[in-house]
Parts: structure tokens; C-alpha cells; sequence
């Protein structure tokens, strides 16, 4: 299933540009002292899970769930790989029932004086199976 599909049955929600300091990476340089990281991430959620009719928070998947993983995975100690963490977060964020799809996006910010970020990106489906 592709975004377009996805985006005929569910709403997407999404958190851009999210900034926090991580302890992560392999290289010495990179031991000891935290890293700048951005964080993006979408959330495909079906409208049948997403009712905002009534106008109450309830009735939908609260952006501050999507935080609260990040924030949790980030501050659960050092980790080597932006690959890891963003497994990670991409399978937190699919444990919530009432999401169908996630895509998230990692970057360190400040890794090299050439690039604006380097990072990792995934995209996942509920029930799908992960490589």
C-alpha cells in the first residue's frame, strides 16, 4: 500500500522539525556528549479511528503521543545507530491500535560541517512484515 492509498482511507498527521538532544552514535567523537537530532514522523490514522465531530481530543490519536515516543526511546540511554532508533520509534508508534501506517525520520544535525543533516528514513505498515 502507497501513501496515495493510505491517504484515501486514513488522515495524516504529523510532526515536523521536533529537536532534541540524543546520546547516539559509534564514532568517538560521538561518545559521551549528546547530538542535536531532528525528528520527523506522519502517522496515517483511519478516519474511523479519527472522529473529531464532537470536537474532543478523545476521539482522535493526540499529537502528544507521538512526542511522548520520541522523548522515550531518546532518553532510554545511548544508542548506536540511527537505524536502531528509528526502528524503533517507527514500531512504538504502529503499538497504538489506531494507527495503520508510520514513516519516520531521523537526522543528526551537526555530524559534519559540509551537510546540513545526515539521517535515516522508514516507513511502515501495520502487519506488514519488517526486513
Amino acid at each position: 500500500m502507497d501513501e496515495a492509498q493510505l491517504l484515501r482511507t486514513c488522515r495524516k498527521l504529523f510532526l515536523r522539525g521536533h529537536v532534541l538532544d540524543v546520546h547516539i552514535g559509534i564514532h568517538d567523537f560521538e561518545q559521551g556528549a549528546p547530538q542535536r537530532m531532528r525528528f520527523d514522523v506522519d502517522l496515517y490514522v483511519p478516519y474511523a479511528q479519527s472522529d473529531p465531530s464532537r470536537d474532543r481530543i478523545e476521539d482522535i490519536v493526540d499529537y502528544d503521543f507521538i512526542r511522548a515516543i520520541v522523548r522515550e526511546r531518546t532518553a532510554a540511554g545511548h544508542i548506536n545507530l540511527q537505524e536502531t532508533l528509528c526502528d524503533q520509534i517507527a514500531a512504538d508508534l504502529l503499538n497504538n491500535p489506531h494507527v495503520e501506517a508510520v514513516r519516520v525520520s531521523t537526522a543528526k544535525l551537526d555530524v559534519y560541517p559540509d551537510c546540513e543533516a545526515v539521517g535515516v528514513e522508514v516507513f511502515r505498515l501495520r502487519g506488514a512484515q519488517t526486513p
